[in-house]
């Protein structure tokens, strides 16, 4: 029988996989479809900073914990694989034209960032056009994030499905979940992709289709898909080296020339077709920031269906129903980015280690106080 069954195989489920292979534990991952195409390929793999010593909130320690170990996840993976997944600390810049009606917001993120002690730098009008000639020259406010870091998601997502079939992780495709059977509060077979699954532990990772999974066992989790659809541009020489936010929109620029833009929430079901009023919005943004990209070459565009908890943090801990079964899902925007946290929290989980979890994500009715750090 195998140790541990995880169903979905995006980043969450793929870093879960990863992590519980590392300490010997057989693993099998059951995939709808293709490994990582859905939210976690879509995303623009931004890694925003944190400091877990002077965080508070439960999304402030979330990020502070898997701030500090994206480094060695990456080199990890490369020792493993050989394959590099393009993590690297490139820097952002929050900006605010004069007429943004959210200063306030903008603000209120430098004084959060500061009482965390995470490293900012508050630049004036000067600054900015110094050290950003590519920004417009309407821009008023910005700060700067030294520690702001990125991974190229579709590399990262490969080394992860390399990496845990060279530890003999079990990837399974185009297996769809059609039926869970239980017994005795506990699972017991998971009917996938015309085969019966068993194993001594479950993990449900499904992303935005988590929620319908566990219905079947009569969990009610409010977990929906955001449509966030992002447009990829080309200007050969890059115009800009870091990041450039503008609440939840932004630049990212890769190496190679290549810019993406995102990104758009949409409620739309699981409707993941571009539209040209979005796109043509996107585009507009970025010429609006960055003036240069006018002269762009447009690439492509896509769209990823984002998990969003109501409760506005993932779901994270074991199911109180089940004895042997475990969530992670609902992580919304920040998939990629907590993946690493993520699957070092159920192996904590499920091998009986000390559990490290903020209590405010245990949103599981049911489950016991947890402490963190």
């Amino acid at each position: 029988m195998t140790d541990v069954i995880v169903i979905g195989g995006g980043v969450i489920g793929l870093s879960i996989a990863w992590e519980l292979s590392g300490c010997g534990l057989s693993v099998r991952v059951l995939e709808q479809g293709q490994f990582g195409r859905e939210a976690s390929w879509a995303g623009a793999g931004m890694l925003p900073p944190g400091n877990l010593a002077k965080a508070e909130t439960p999304e402030a320690r979330l990020r502070g914990a898997t701030h500090q170990l994206w480094p060695d996840w990456s080199k990890g993976l490369t020792s493993v694989t050989g394959m590099e997944n393009g993590f690297t600390r490139c820097g952002a810049i929050e900006v605010r034209f004069p007429d943004d009606g959210a200063l306030g917001e903008w603000k209120n993120g430098l004084d959060g960032l500061n009482a965390e002690e995470v490293l900012v730098e508050t630049l004036g009008v000067s600054e900015i056009k110094q050290r950003f000639p590519a920004l417009s020259s309407e821009i008023s406010h910005a700060y700067f994030l030294p520690d702001f870091c990125q991974v190229r998601n579709p590399r990262h997502l490969k080394a992860l499905q390399i990496g845990c079939m060279m530890r003999g992780v079990e990837l399974v495709a185009g297996s769809p979940v059609r039926k869970i059977e239980t017994n005795g509060g506990r699972v017991e077979t998971v009917h996938a992709g015309g085969i019966n699954h068993r194993a001594a532990e479950f993990v449900f990772a499904g992303g935005a289709w988590t929620g319908e999974l566990l219905s079947q066992l009569g969990i009610g989790l409010e977990i929906e898909p955001i449509k966030g659809q992002i447009v990829l541009l080309r200007t050969g020489q890059p115009l800009f080296r870091s990041v450039i936010q503008v609440g939840r929109e932004y630049l990212v620029p890769r190496n190679d020339g290549r810019i993406l833009i995102g990104s758009t929430e949409e409620r739309a079901g699981f409707d993941k077709r571009n539209t040209a009023e979005a796109v043509g919005e996107l585009i507009r943004f970025a010429e609006r920031l960055v003036p240069g990209m006018k002269d762009a070459e447009f690439e492509r565009c896509w769209a990823g269906l984002r998990p969003y908890a109501s409760t506005d943090r993932p779901y994270i801990g074991r199911l109180p129903q089940l004895h042997n079964a475990s969530i992670a899902a609902g992580h919304f925007r920040y998939g990629l980015h907590l993946s690493p946290i993520t699957g070092v929290l159920i192996r904590q989980i499920l091998l009986k280690q000390k559990v490290q979890l903020p209590d405010d994500c245990r949103v599981v009715p049911g489950i016991d106080p947890i402490s963190f750090w």
